[in-house]
């Protein structure tokens, strides 16, 4: 069993509508906006977002011992403030309930965001104390440099609150890999309750800027313009010496901080003349950085970023969009909700610091370094010359993910950037740019065409968006926050853009997402889940067709489907939708039909037509038995990497508390994954897993009354399976 792999895919699996509205909480209505006196609109802005959070309302809900504390203050386009709140209980901090309330110079709340979290009732007395979790956490690591003095938190995790002892701890580990862990010691067990490296790696090739202009002191690679920002080698020190600096030396350490100097002093340019944002930490500076790392490795580690050199030893690893890409996760990390802990997360950090690279190099337009869309390009890792990422194509490079269905909770973070890559290339550029840019694809599903916006508009969308960022960041969540940025910093046509670059990756529309108004050409997506399936002769299978509209009004879809083999049939009820709505196709195979696998074409007809592929397996596998016992018996075929949920794609509720019981079997020589998960009231949870690495898994769980669904995994292998469940 892999605990971790599946918070991608469980993400990407919608809930269906009619739950969602039952558990929906309370909507709040914005405060009417008023005339706003001269130099009144902070306060009025502020004003507003207090009362807000003060109300208790939807995602800033609390408890009689919480508080929600405003923490930072960033003043926007248009007169908007993002206001960012952190969760206390009796005093304590709160991890992973935070929020951030959008309001304008008039005193109207235009939108509020926050991370899912549990009302809070626990005792803040320590078993443990600071110096035994302190102890705790150092063991961690095999080697420690430094280590913060714990604080009592309360941690929320897994729907509970846990109380903790955090600290941040950096060393190394036992492999000699530098690390960066933040760690929450359970206050009551003194057991590691969570425990996240904040060093996050990029791969690079150092190569030289040319003959360039860069701030520094008279004797020191120090600026102090930009918060003390300084460069030196390992010891932490700033290189001294005077200009000019550095011999353009490919190995020289001292020009190796030029470069780094030279990129981290232009994206902080970028952020202040594009965006009006104030440097990479938002407070107008950025963390020192360090040269002459003796490893083919570059990161940042929440007090520090640091470079070291190419595989062959040719060159630093100090190209701008390395730095920038470094200093990208800064940005993450010191806006609202800070940096998460699951893949998913992780793949939209790397993202972060990929799309800031690129921002960097378009800002810096150096002839050294032409802008462009890949990450590393100028890094020979291999000795093939390619990069190391691509962002209008991330397929390209390793076979990373184009598509958001693509990705799993086992997704390696570095893959994990694709879909947002691919979506920022097309918010930028479009899919057919021209101009000698490339195209870029669009997933199964998605608007026949995307048109770009400039990257200065996509990049300040983007860190926008970032400023309404919490614990619980996803791409859901991100597409919601873009388009409510791209609404309230531009208007209707750059807002209608940023959903159709979402659409083309396959992020489905949100409920609540912001209207983007305006005149819009009508199109639709479509979608099937399951998208494969596989059926004896003389059976059927069924599948959802699901649409959404993703321009102009709603319109009716006609459905229909081609290429079925000689003895299946496939219908549609209804035949015909108005686009939001759902249909179920079912594949009808006849006994005697031709064992095999058979692609068949769904078509969706309306303004526009698109097309999604069902992969139909007839009599080619057998699903497996060995849960007979079970009160209830669900099949279905998964490919590897795919998820699918049960009952039928969706939940069960029970009404009783009692043992639920799970029963997986899949196919020989495979490892399907078992997850059974219950409903919070914000998102589904998991309460059960499967023991083991194979194809077979046995769940039991004693859970009160609530929605429950089990998740079923293909992480390797594919083929039929057979859920056995019993419920209370």
């Amino acid at each position: 069993m892999h605990p971790t792999r599946l918070t991608a895919t469980v993400a990407a699996l919608a809930l269906s509508a009619s739950l969602a509205t039952a558990l929906a909480g309370p909507a709040s209505a914005a405060p009417r906006s008023q005339p706003v006196p001269p130099g009144h609109g902070k306060s009025l802005a502020l004003a507003a977002a207090d009362k807000a959070a003060a109300s208790g309302l939807d995602e800033l809900r609390h408890g009689a011992d919480e508080d929600l504390v405003r923490t930072s203050v960033t003043p926007w386009a248009n007169g908007l403030y993002y206001a960012s709140y952190e969760r206390t209980y009796r005093g304590l901090p709160v991890v992973g309930g935070d929020a951030v309330v959008v309001s304008d110079s008039s005193g109207k709340v235009r939108e509020v965001t926050g991370a899912p979290a549990p009302a809070i009732r626990l005792s803040t007395k320590a078993k443990v104390t600071a110096e035994a979790a302190l102890a705790t956490a150092r063991k961690q690591l095999a080697s420690v440099e430094s280590a913060s003095a714990p604080e009592l938190t309360v941690l929320l995790k897994g729907g509970k609150a846990v109380l903790t002892w955090h600290t941040l701890v950096i060393g190394r580990t036992a492999k000699d890999a530098p690390s960066s862990l933040d760690t929450y010691v359970d206050a009551r067990t003194g057991s590691v309750a969570r425990a996240t490296d904040k060093i996050l790696h990029a791969d690079g090739r150092g190569y030289h800027n040319g003959n360039v202009t860069i701030d520094t002191a008279a004797s020191s690679m120090t600026d102090t313009s930009r918060g003390g920002f300084k460069c030196g080698g390992q010891n932490g020190s700033a290189y001294t010496g005077s200009s000019p600096w550095g011999n353009n030396g490919a190995n020289d350490l001292v020009t190796a901080c030029v470069d780094i100097m030279y990129a981290a002093q232009k994206e902080h340019s970028m952020l202040k003349e594009w965006f009006g944002y104030n440097g990479q930490n938002g407070q107008g500076g950025m963390v020192p950085a360090r040269a002459g790392l003796s490893e083919v490795n570059a990161y940042y580690d929440g007090t520090k970023t640091t470079y070291g050199r190419a595989q062959t030893g040719s060159n630093q690893l100090t190209g701008i969009d390395v730095v920038a890409h470094e200093y990208g996760h800064e940005i993450f990390d010191r806006t609202p909700g800070s940096s998460g802990s699951s893949n998913e997360n992780g793949g939209m950090n790397e993202s972060t610091g990929d799309i800031f690279g690129a921002l960097t190099e378009h800002y810096a337009n150096n002839p050294n370094d032409t802008p462009d869309y890949t990450v590393g390009e100028k890094v020979n890792f291999f000795g093939d010359g390619k990069p190391i990422r691509n962002m209008y194509n991330p397929s390209l490079v390793g076979n990373d993910p184009n598509c958001y269905p693509q990705l799993t909770s086992g997704t390696e973070v570095h893959a994990a950037a694709g879909p947002q890559n691919h979506w920022f290339y097309l918010l930028a550029e479009g899919s057919n740019p021209g101009g000698g840019k490339p195209n870029s694809p669009i997933c199964s599903g998605g608007p026949s065409s995307v048109t770009g916006i400039g990257i200065q508009k996509a990049g300040k969308i983007f860190m926008g968006a970032l400023l309404m960022k919490t614990s619980s960041w996803n791409h859901l969540a991100a597409r919601r926050a873009t388009l409510t940025t791209a609404k309230n910093t531009y208007g209707s046509a750059e807002c209608n853009a940023v959903k159709a670059a979402w659409n083309a990756i396959g992020v489905p529309a949100q409920s609540g997402e912001t209207d983007c108004g305006g005149t819009t050409t009508p199109d639709f997506s479509l979608a099937l889940n399951p998208s494969s399936g596989s059926v004896q002769p003389g059976a059927s299978v069924t599948s959802t067709v699901n649409t959404s509209t993703t321009g102009g009004s709603a319109q009716t879809v006609q459905l229909s489907a081609s290429g079925a083999p000689s003895g299946v049939t496939v219908s549609f009820s209804p035949a015909s939708v108005t686009s939001g709505s759902s249909s179920t196709m079912t594949v009808q195979v006849a006994a005697g039909t031709a064992n095999g696998t058979y692609p068949i074409t769904v078509t969706g007809t309306g303004s526009a037509t698109h097309t999604v592929t069902y992969q139909l397996s007839v009599g080619t596998t057998t699903p497996p038995t060995g849960c007979d016992n079970a009160e209830y018996t669900y099949q279905g075929s998964l490919t590897s990497g795919q998820a699918a949920a049960q009952p039928d794609g969706s939940y069960y509720y029970s009404a009783a508390s009692g043992t639920h019981v799970g029963c997986l079997r899949g196919p020989a020589g495979t490892d399907f994954d078992l997850y059974l998960q219950k409903w919070n009231g914000s998102a589904w949870v998991d309460v059960a897993v499967g023991g083991t690495a194979t194809a077979d898994e046995d769940t039991s769980y004693y859970g009160t009354a609530g929605y429950y669904r089990y998740l079923v995994h293909a992480y390797s292998g594919s083929g039929a399976y057979t859920l056995g469940l019993s419920a209370p």
